[in-house]
């Protein structure tokens, strides 16, 4: 599977001008980035109580504390690699 999205990847062809600065593949990557830093932000979201008197230890799994901003972090860096990669 991995290699028949790798092909469709290498297959884009970029019908805009030679002179601009990014081409069709770049923003592919970008919206692959944007797609894991929203990710990120949906498993961060949630993990309140009902009533403001009981306190819900959900806010604090590791989904919310590790995983969402690892993700948010990778999807950034991998963003800058997207804007700065020479097709």
């Amino acid at each position: 599977m991995l290699k028949k999205l790798r092909d469709k990847f290498n297959a884009v062809e970029d019908k805009n001008d030679a002179q601009m600065p990014l081409a069709m593949k770049n923003y592919i990557l970008l919206a692959c980035g944007a797609v894991v830093i929203i990710l990120g932000m949906v498993l961060m979201c949630g993990g309140g109580s009902e009533s403001a008197e009981e306190f819900n230890y959900a806010m604090f799994s590791w989904r919310r504390i590790t995983l969402a901003p690892i993700l948010i972090v990778g999807g950034f860096a991998f963003e800058i690699y997207a804007l700065l990669k020479k097709f």
